[in-house]
């Protein structure tokens, strides 16, 4: 795939109500948690002056290597790329020499690029190895983990990460199609797939319209076999951490999974979910109060009209305070 036709292809998400949220200062040092394709750091530098700077990061080496070839064609010193999870954004800081950081963007879930292309093993539409790897240098595929593992965790990956209500049987159809074809079972998208949908609509009764019977199961390996449900609260620390007071934590989720850990997440940093004294109803001694809620923006249906995958999407925004719990004007 080209990079002109990848670049084409990718429509960030909520672009224009992130960066509003980011409150761009041109002297400010951002980090993009999730490069993709670059639209949103695109976005950024362009609201960055001279003295602004931008770090981003990846999982997919793809990405960084896209990252890199925009680096080199636009010759923009004030951007820099670091192949890492969210959780190593810290490290990531720390070997660029900066302390700490006006703005953090992370946008979860999975790219159009890992999407469209069949070779990651992303999609059932288009028949491919049944990968799954967000870096498919580290780690099991997903292929590899089904021939693995039990039919117990196969049913309660599919049901905690997918919330899928068939995850049962539809275990017992994989360990079925394991044991009947040996190593050749479970190798294609395409296989699990038609596996899936056909196990599925057997037990429905009434088939949901307009989404693929294989689309929760599919959902449910790819945040198992990249541990995106850990790697999330980790990244979420490591930003606050290394935010400046009033700095903005941008979050763009696409699964209500993901969602809630973010919600939950702001909601004790904010204090709302905090312990408090029984009598008196303070704080008790000891909580920290780190962030102010900004709000939470849906995408609107002109977006979603022009880029279906937009329609789930959650931006959650929140800034972070000083030690008394309000915003500090010393910014350096």
């Amino acid at each position: 795939m080209s990079e002109e036709k990848e670049e084409r292809g990718h429509l960030p998400v909520l672009l224009e109500e992130t960066i509003e949220a980011l409150a761009i200062r041109p002297d400010g040092v951002y980090l993009d948690g999730t490069f993709g394709r670059g639209g949103h750091s695109a976005a950024i530098l362009a609201r960055l002056g001279a003295g602004g700077r931008l770090v981003a990061i990846d999982r997919d080496p793809d990405a960084v290597a896209a990252a890199r070839r925009w680096r080199e064609r636009v010759g923009d010193g004030r951007f820099s790329i670091g192949h890492a999870r969210f959780s190593q954004l810290g490290d990531v800081l720390d070997a660029h020499g900066i302390d700490a950081v006006d703005g953090v963007l992370l946008d979860l879930g999975v790219s159009s690029p890992q999407l469209d292309d069949p070779a990651r093993g992303f999609s059932f539409r288009d028949d491919g190895p049944l990968d799954m790897r967000m870096d498919p240098t580290h780690g099991m595929s997903a292929s590899q983990w089904l021939h693995n593992a039990s039919e117990g965790e196969i049913a309660e990956v599919v049901r905690d990460y997918g919330e899928e209500r068939f995850a049962v049987p539809i275990a017992k159809a994989i360990v079925a199609r394991r044991g009947d074809a040996g190593g050749a079972a479970l190798q294609t998208t395409g296989e699990l797939a038609r596996l899936v949908a056909g196990t599925v609509r057997r037990r429905q009764k009434r088939p949901e319209v307009g989404k693929d019977p294989a689309t929760r199961t599919f959902q449910a390996l790819r945040i198992f076999v990249n541990q995106e449900l850990e790697e999330l609260p980790a990244g979420l620390e490591a930003a606050v951490s290394r935010l400046r007071p009033r700095g903005r934590l941008a979050v763009i989720s696409f699964h209500s999974l993901e969602d809630r850990i973010v919600k939950q997440f702001i909601a004790r940093e904010c204090g709302r979910t905090a312990p408090r004294d029984p009598v008196r109803g303070t704080l008790m001694a000891g909580v920290r109060i780190r962030l102010r809620a900004i709000g939470r923006t849906l995408p609107g249906e002109q977006e979603v009209a022009a880029n279906p995958r937009a329609r789930s999407a959650v931006l959650r925004v929140a800034e972070r305070v000083d030690e008394a719990g309000e915003g500090d004007g010393g910014r350096r």
